[in-house]
């Protein structure tokens, strides 16, 4: 921080912070629109993003002003390792909140922030940082940094909910496209709507009513469908390409190991009709064969634990995994995805059916929002797609962010933030990190707001 401190409005009381920055803040952002800069260090990306919220006649707009993002390398445990990611942030974040001040909106008054250039740029009506869930340290480090903005420019500060921040960036989406197009508005993913959060951490089937009405319908008791795909992949590719590899997103790898030539190698991928077909054992070429988690039940439940085992045990069967030829391993890196993801489409179109009584007028379900890291995943959404018209959902509205706000990213950050700050919610400066946080009012902790520390204004 000491090298963006010079920067920063000296550090008047908080008593000063909450009469002056709650109260004319408000005002002027009602007239020009919201600007937030955002933080996110839950695992083991450090990003920062400026991200602005502006009315127009046919609806909200938005700018990402900047975005950048620094990947902890953690190659060599071939996967996540929690010091190497603090350090990461550590070493990252400040230089990060210097660039992008340079990436603010000019001032076009004279009590703008002045940089070290001697131009003035707009100072954001809040910060947004990263409260929760992922790794408590990580997150102080963002938090922290958050707050220390906050109390030097007399702003708010927002701690957002990194799921809800996945499950809420198709609006940030739309109201991109809206910013660059002329015409009639797109139009976001509007209450209820269900979604898909996938990623290394996270596997959860959500129902949404509104910001902070949320409903989990299936969670996975075990590893996410992220982490087992990360594994299977590092049991499955080859040594060279892991060692090739330019990051720990192995999952990604193998997806352009099995598919080299995209959706041209799926495009005959037919799901199952019924659920009988679901669950029919499929005997590879090879004598082997992936067994669907909780195929013979209507569990409201995700386990991905088994498919990576299984997947370790066909590969090193002979003892080794130097036998296996390029073929087989190509057949099973596409098994491996095809049972992940139909275990996730199985799950949704129970959730649907289950739902379809009360899916009339206000209440119902158009949309269904994969989000995360893996929603990235082409084959994932062919699945989805396919398995939803065959059940008869083919009704139903499948959306996903651009392959870079799928994964970790503060531009989300900054949205949900946006999107709490409009709703009239505020961060106390008390507020602590928080390794698990469910979305869920009904769950144990009170889902986004249960915890302590927020102001509602």
């Amino acid at each position: 921080m000491s090298s963006i401190l010079p920067m920063l409005f000296s550090v008047a009381s908080v008593a000063t912070f909450r009469r002056s920055a709650l109260n004319t803040k408000r005002c002027l952002s009602s007239r020009r629109g919201l600007l937030t800069l955002a933080i996110e260090t839950s695992c083991d990306d450090t990003s920062v993003a400026i991200v602005e919220k502006t009315k127009k006649e046919s609806g909200s707009a938005a700018k990402i002003h900047f975005l950048e993002n620094v990947t902890a390398d953690t190659r060599a445990h071939r996967g996540i390792h929690p010091i190497i990611a603090l350090e990461s942030h550590q070493d990252n974040l400040a230089t990060l909140v210097q660039k992008a001040l340079n990436y603010l909106p000019e001032s076009k008054t004279s009590d703008g922030l002045k940089l070290a250039d001697g131009t003035r740029r707009r100072l954001p009506d809040f910060i947004s940082a990263t409260r929760g869930p992922g790794m408590r340290s990580n997150l102080s480090v963002g938090l922290d940094t958050g707050k220390a903005l906050s109390v030097a420019w007399q702003i708010p500060m927002v701690g957002v909910h990194h799921m809800q921040a996945h499950l809420l960036t198709p609006g940030l989406v739309t109201c991109l496209e809206n910013a660059s197009k002329a015409g009639p508005p797109a139009i976001a993913p509007e209450f209820p709507f269900l979604s898909i959060l996938v990623s290394g951490g996270h596997t959860t089937l959500v129902q949404s009513k509104g910001i902070t009405d949320h409903k989990i319908l299936a969670t996975s008791e075990d590893i996410a469908i992220g982490e087992a795909l990360d594994k299977s992949a590092r049991d499955i590719l080859p040594d060279s390409l892991l060692q090739e590899a330019k990051s720990t997103m192995y999952g990604k790898n193998l997806e352009q190991f099995v598919f080299p030539n995209g959706k041209a190698d799926f495009a005959d991928y037919s799901p199952p009709d019924t659920r009988g077909q679901e669950i029919t054992k499929r005997v590879s070429d090879w004598g082997w064969s992936l067994t669907t988690p909780f195929a013979n039940t209507r569990m409201m439940q995700f386990s991905f634990s088994s498919i990576s085992s299984m997947v370790g045990k066909i590969v090193q069967r002979s003892g080794t995994n130097i036998k296996m030829s390029h073929a087989e391993r190509v057949d099973l890196g596409r098994e491996a995805m095809r049972v992940c993801f139909e275990h996730l489409a199985s799950r949704t179109v129970i959730a649907l059916e289950t739902l379809r009584p009360h899916n009339t007028g206000k209440d119902e379900i158009k949309t269904l929002v994969v989000s995360g890291g893996v929603a990235a995943n082409q084959f994932l959404m062919k699945v989805l797609t396919s398995f939803l018209e065959v059940r008869g959902f083919g009704n139903i509205n499948i959306v996903a962010p651009p392959p870079y706000l799928c994964t970790d990213n503060a531009a989300m950050i900054g949205w949900a933030g946006i999107e709490m700050f409009e709703a009239g919610f505020r961060s106390d400066l008390s507020c602590r990190p928080l390794r698990k946080w469910t979305l869920d009012p009904q769950a144990g902790d009170g889902g986004i707001l249960g915890p302590g520390g927020w102001i509602r204004e």
